[in-house]
């Protein structure tokens, strides 16, 4: 789906969060993070997913590793998402698609026979440097935080 690959510069980006604070590409210069793209909140895989990252955050963020979860939800779907799951983790309310199509994870998708675009479930897992270390295009929502933490231990 994404034309991005490993060792690319990862795209510039800048989105709102969950509380209306900036975030952008440029807070993580010289820090390792993990750009999660999901389809929605409240969802059960994403849900699933989330609360993994949530359940293994003190073990990622322990390797220096932020994460950041992006989806086309409002910043108030998000607080609410957030405010069930006890998620520790910022969501960037991508609502007008930009940074998702900026990493290439827009697209078309089957589910129960019909034909739709939207998200790809896609996790890009950058270094110090802004480089790509990995791309996991399909995330075990049980296991994600350990898919992340394995790329890191093997860069």
């Amino acid at each position: 789906m994404t034309s991005l690959k490993i060792n690319d510069t990862a795209p510039s980006f800048a989105g709102k969060d969950e509380s209306g604070k900036l975030i952008q590409s440029s807070d993580f210069e010289g820090k390792k993070y993990a750009l999660y793209f999901y389809p929605k909140d409240n969802t059960p895989g994403c849900t699933v997913q989330a609360c993994n990252l949530r359940d293994n955050y003190a073990a990622l963020t322990a390797e220096g590793i932020a994460i950041i979860g992006v989806s086309m939800d409002s910043e108030v779907a998000h607080q609410k998402f957030i405010a069930k799951y006890e998620l520790p983790f910022p969501l960037i309310a991508d609502t007008d698609k930009q940074i998702i199509e900026s990493f290439g994870v827009w697209g078309p998708k089957k589910f129960m026979g019909k034909e739709y675009d939207g998200i790809h479930r896609t996790t890009f897992v950058m270094d110090e440097e802004n480089k790509i270390r990995g791309i996991i295009s399909k995330p075990k929502t049980k296991d994600h935080a350990a898919e992340i933490l394995e790329i890191f231990n093997s860069i």
